[in-house]
């Protein structure tokens, strides 16, 4: 990647957007925000006639900034998809009935 990202940048995304993970492959890196709704909605409905685009459309609306590569070239794109379900955090729910 050309431009490091600063500690700075990531505080900054980190109050626009809440959780920013970062995904290695090789020496490539990629910086993500979580999902919101809309997306996950997006790719849900997309990826259920075609798998492999649910994971391009996650990738490609929660990029923020990193090597472009990971987007282009299959390998890396492939490697990068096997982490990118970690995105969609699921928190403990309860319900009781009453």
């Amino acid at each position: 990647m050309k431009n490091e990202i600063t500690p700075e940048q990531i505080a900054e995304w980190k109050a626009k957007h809440g959780d920013v993970w970062k995904i290695t492959v090789e020496d490539k890196v990629a910086f993500l925000r979580s999902p919101d709704r809309k997306t996950l909605g997006y790719a849900s409905s997309v990826g259920a006639s075609d798998p492999m685009k649910f994971n391009e459309i996650l990738l490609k609306n929660c990029w923020l900034a990193g090597d472009m590569e990971i987007q282009t070239n299959d390998s890396l794109f492939l490697s990068a998809s096997s982490k990118l379900a970690q995105l969609i955090e699921i928190k403990e729910t309860e319900m009781v009935k009453l």
